[in-house]
């Protein structure tokens, strides 16, 4: 890859932060229906939060891919993703992500090559190597040749993949006469003209497994603090010790994925993030179902177990007032050295992510229209 190619590669892979936040604010959709609501208002929210988000300048918005929970809408990120290019113009949209185990790398490389020729120099693709769901709904989702693949098949699946997003396997590979399109054989056709853009590939993940394989391959790395706390600060030093430059980054870059919720009062930012950790103790126990309602979640009586688990899991929210919800989110970038924050905001209504969204980019003096 040409210098120039390489310093185009890291300039849509990193942002600049805008206001006063220490480091670029993102978006993490996971595109969550709740009780009494449908997921075509699901969908609708999140046109509405791509337009938000890109309206008070957030760097980037991905769609997480989850499968068989009935309060997660995300299955298909692809389609998601070019619903939301449609109706933004500016903000990088991607997976987060896309999970690799679950598809053809060659399927992947199509549908985001499509992506690409929609919105140029906006998709990101995340990839994840879990399968997203449990080990049931995982085999339904592969070919039967291909249950016995999972993480351990990881590193060669993303090798594959990345061969058909560069058009460049060898000559006598078997796929060497083989092209993703859109792509970059139709740069080598009669009249082709090359596209200056390529998705840029990043690795996603909860442990040291893809952490160090992001470093080694000098890829961007995307780690899931909301649901791994634990591991965020290791995985991370794992990564920048691994980390060796590359065609695409000089130097590590890494996000964070957050759950953060603010409300223009602490006491309605408490009950919906207790909602939330109602859905997750839910899920955790086999019974995933739509997200409660605040009033449901506080009718709910909680085991013992339940309450420990509600009172982990909410420990790593950052939720509150919008300067409550800003200490911890700075706090949070501090203490990981993250790059960029990835937010995800899980609760009942879509009108509550929203408003949670609005009051964060308040709280940060991001642009309002009038001065973006």
């Amino acid at each position: 890859m040409a210098a120039d190619e390489t310093r185009g590669a890291a300039d849509e892979i990193r942002g600049a932060a805008r206001g006063s936040a220490p480091v670029p604010l993102s978006v993490l959709d996971l595109v969550t229906v709740g009780s009494g609501r449908t997921a075509s208002g699901a969908l609708r929210t999140s046109v509405d939060l791509a337009r938000l988000a890109e309206r008070r300048g957030l760097h980037r918005y991905w769609v997480a891919e989850h499968h068989s929970m009935p309060g997660v809408a995300s299955s298909s990120p692809a389609v998601i993703l070019a619903h939301l290019a449609a109706h933004t113009d500016r903000i990088r949209l991607g997976s987060g992500g896309v999970m690799l185990p679950n598809h053809a790398p060659l399927v992947i490389a199509e549908q985001f090559g499509t992506l690409e020729a929609m919105a140029p120099g906006r998709i990101d693709l995340g990839l994840g190597r879990a399968p997203g769901t449990d080990g049931a709904t995982a085999a339904a989702l592969r070919r039967a040749d291909r249950l016995n693949e999972g993480a351990d098949d990881f590193p060669q699946q993303l090798a594959e993949l990345i061969r058909f997003l560069d058009d460049d396997f060898p000559d006598g590979h078997p796929y060497s006469r083989i092209h993703a399109v859109p792509g970059p054989v139709q740069a080598t056709s009669p009249g082709g003209v090359q596209s200056p853009h390529r998705p840029p590939v990043w690795l996603l993940g909860s442990s040291g497994f893809s952490a160090r394989l992001a470093g080694t391959l000098g890829l961007p790395f995307a780690f899931a603090h909301h649901f791994s706390a634990q591991n965020t600060v290791p995985a991370l030093d794992l990564y920048r010790e691994s980390f060796r430059p590359s065609a695409v980054l000089d130097e590590p870059y890494a996000l964070i994925g957050v759950s953060a919720l603010a409300a223009d009062e602490e006491k309605d930012a408490r009950r919906q993030v207790l909602a939330a950790a109602l859905s997750m103790v839910r899920l955790r126990t086999g019974r995933p179902g739509l997200v409660p309602t605040p009033e449901e979640a506080e009718a709910y009586e909680f085991s013992p177990m339940e309450r420990d688990f509600v009172d982990s899991w909410n420990a790593n929210v950052v939720h509150g007032t919008p300067d409550e919800v800003r200490s911890g989110l700075d706090d949070l970038a501090k203490r990981t050295g993250a790059d960029e924050l990835m937010i995800t905001a899980n609760a009942h209504g879509g009108d509550v992510r929203l408003r949670s969204y609005e009051l964060i980019a308040d709280a940060y003096g991001l642009p309002t229209p009038a001065s973006a």
